[in-house]
């Protein structure tokens, strides 16, 4: 590892130069910030799978349909189908290229009372995150003339519904960077009772813009999933202020002991800044674990995310040090007396835990395992439709169509591709059980390929709907025919990311495994921190399915009914971020422990310095990050609902009692053990053996 007094050395003797090249930097970021936003990409392709090469073929064949849901048009009516079947005219005329599906090819279109009429309606599809976006607009134009001549009519979809009823539903990146960065500011405020508090702020909008500026450079290398521009913008947020907010309290404590302002700069750096190193790699290093997942966008999120944490330290060990050094002094203006120094109350939390930490490691866990159970039912897949209707007047005419008899497979329809006999294949289909209806219109051909719509009893996203589709392929695959439709991809998509998520799993452990046993000097610091990520992310996992899947506090927390499934990318990529998220709170932790135990020996005092110092910057970054997820939790997404909620849960439970409680008492527990390293650990890590407590080595 680098020197850390030398690079702070280097760093002030060149600390103008350094500020002018961070300055181009973020100038350069913010400048091509819309150019990287417009080349990064909205393909979740799954090459290889056969739902996605089945879309693949539908889409290339009919202009449409594949993967990308239909729009629906529900009538309204004494004479419903019939105003129905007109509209659909109006619809292919006035949008051409548009297919459509109604109850002249399947009558479960029509309700039981002929009261509601759906028309299935495929227009062209287009690149870009919404297909349709073309053609959306002249078939509301041709739905809104027709309810000018009274015919209730309203367009809804399965897209339109669950991005909260049009496409200009959700809030820019910009907008949740302010909301997030407004609540950290208040959080910093709190902490610092200064100008300092703009430092991390200002450390974080350079990281960012910085991070967009390389994402640039990336995006000529390989296509880069848009998904990264989020996580560039919230992770990038609380992952620079967690790290320079790390700094600038070290800095304050020297600066309190006595030391003039360049020492404190530099002793800061050698004890914070290398904390900082150690965990930003630990970020990256399971942000990189994506790109192990056989999934080009899952690998370009992996790519791309791990720019966030090395930049964030980039702009840390370097930025930070230079603002402090030229101006940290005058920013400690209105000058009140600022809390430095261990806390007292963490302090006290740390000492009463040790004397009871066998009764702490026992309750801490018992709630983490009951907090966890629900995963055991987690249900992977799309929202179902329950979970996506709202209040607005095409939400409630789609639910009363689904109410009055239509099937709800008609929102997400699994579609199959044949090249025989499509009435001979639609009367095998619509014997399978769990198949509410077959549509074989004869439009739906291009030479020798023909296209079936099929509508299933139970929600696609439903135990009973994705056991439907199973006896779907099982069917078709036996007469030669090809099964599609986001129904097949959803599950596609879970056999290609799970089946072999161990290794992921395992490489990412035993990469951290190294990385934490060589900064903590120990093997079993690094042992008890795994166990506790495990149990922390697991615990997240637990709620996001209790709240999401179970539907437990939907309608209250978010107001809306419960998903009934947790999105499918959602476990894979909570799981990045809270690992490399938590490790941080327990690499700050026991660093902290280690340095103070290296000077006297004594684990129990220890704890209780680790933790007297860092608690209160821990429980401080926490809420930070645990605000900006928050922030993010409240766009119309029904998906990036639940990715946020498993972020926001997993941190709060790590550093409310996993960091707090549960890490101190296991340390407490382990005694001198925590602060051994067997000799073959020393020889593949190369290092140094462990000094004897008072005679602790310097800064690597």
């Amino acid at each position: 590892m680098p020197d850390m007094v030398r690079l702070t050395a280097w760093v002030l003797r060149h600390r103008w130069w350094v500020a002018l090249f961070w300055a181009a930097v973020a100038v350069a970021g913010g400048v091509t910030a819309p150019t990287t936003a417009d080349r990064l990409s909205f393909s979740f392709d799954l090459p290889g799978q056969p739902a996605f090469e089945t879309n693949q073929a539908i889409t290339k064949t009919f202009g449409t349909a594949g993967v990308d849901d239909p729009l629906l048009v529900v009538v309204r009516g004494g004479d419903a189908t019939t105003s129905a079947e007109d509209l659909a005219r109006r619809l292919q005329q006035g949008v051409p290229g548009t297919r459509v599906v109604t109850a002249a090819d399947a009558s479960h279109l029509t309700t039981a009372d002929g009261r509601a009429s759906v028309v299935v309606v495929y227009p062209r599809v287009s690149g870009g995150p919404e297909p349709y976006a073309a053609t959306q607009p002249r078939l509301e134009k041709v739905v809104t003339a027709a309810r000018s001549e009274g015919v209730d009519a309203r367009l809804t979809g399965f897209e339109l519904l669950s991005e909260g009823g049009s496409s200009g539903g959700s809030r820019s990146v910009l907008a949740e960077v302010v909301l997030g960065a407004a609540g950290a500011l208040v959080v910093l405020v709190l902490v610092f009772a200064s100008l300092l508090a703009g430092v991390p702020l200002l450390v974080a909008a350079v990281s960012i813009l910085g991070t967009f500026l390389a994402l640039l450079g990336l995006t000529v290398l390989t296509d880069v999933s848009a998904v990264v521009e989020y996580l560039v913008a919230l992770v990038g947020l609380g992952v620079a202020i967690d790290y320079s907010l790390l700094v600038v309290t070290r800095w304050r404590e020297e600066r309190s002991a006595g030391l003039d302002n360049d020492e404190a700069v530099a002793a800061a750096m050698a004890t914070a800044g290398r904390s900082v190193l150690f965990s930003g790699v630990t970020v990256a290093v399971s942000l990189a674990a994506l790109v192990l997942v056989p999934l080009p966008f899952l690998r370009s999120i992996g790519l791309g995310g791990l720019l966030i944490p090395l930049l964030s330290v980039a702009t840390t060990l370097t930025l930070v040090p230079v603002l402090l050094s030229a101006v940290g002094p005058a920013l400690t203006w209105p000058r009140r007396q600022a809390t430095v120094g261990p806390s007292r109350f963490w302090g006290r939390v740390a000492a009463g835990v040790l004397r009871a930490r066998w009764l702490t490691i026992a309750g801490c866990v018992v709630v983490l395992l009951v907090l966890a159970a629900p995963v055991l039912g987690l249900r992977l897949g799309s929202a179902q439709l329950s979970g996506v209707i709202g209040d607005s007047a095409s939400a409630r005419a789609v639910s009363a169509a689904v109410s009055g008899g239509v099937p709800v497979g008609v929102v997400r329809p699994v579609q199959v591709l044949t090249e025989g006999s499509a009435v001979a294949l639609a009367t095998r289909l619509r014997e399978v059980d769990g198949v509410a209806a077959v549509a074989a219109p004869t439009t739906w051909s291009e030479g020798d390929q023909r296209l079936l719509q099929v509508y299933l009893r139970a929600d696609p996203a439903s135990s009973a709907g994705r056991a439907a589709l199973d006896r779907v392929r099982s069917t078709a695959s036996r007469l030669d025919a090809r099964v599609g439709g986001s129904p097949a991809e959803d599950a596609d998509f879970v056999t290609a990311v799970y089946d072999d998520i161990g290794w992921v799993v395992l490489a990412v452990v035993v990469v951290t495994f190294l990385l934490l046993a060589r900064a903590l000097r120990s093997l079993w610091l690094p042992v008890k921190a795994l166990v506790l990520n495990a149990l922390s992310i697991a615990a997240a996992y637990g709620i996001t399915v209790w709240i999401w899947q179970g539907g437990h506090g939907t309608d209250l927390l978010f107001g809306q009914p419960a998903a009934g499934a947790v999105t499918t990318w959602v476990p894979i990529a909570a799981f990045a971020f809270l690992f490399g998220l938590s490790m941080d709170y327990e690499v700050f932790i026991l660093s902290r422990m280690r340095e103070s135990y290296d000077r006297h020996g004594d684990t129990p005092r220890a704890v209780v310095d680790g933790i007297a110092h860092t608690g209160r910057l821990v429980t401080s970054a926490a809420l930070i990050l645990f605000l900006a997820f928050i922030a993010l939790s409240t766009v119309p997404s029904v998906d990036v609902k639940i990715l946020a909620t498993a972020l926001a849960l997993g941190i709060l439970i790590d550093a409310v009692v996993v960091r707090s409680l549960l890490a101190p008492a296991l340390v407490g527990v382990l005694g001198r053990a925590n602060w051994t390293m067997p000799r073959w650990l020393r020889a593949v890590l190369r290092a140094r053996p462990v000094p004897e407590p008072g005679h602790a080595a310097g800064p690597e």
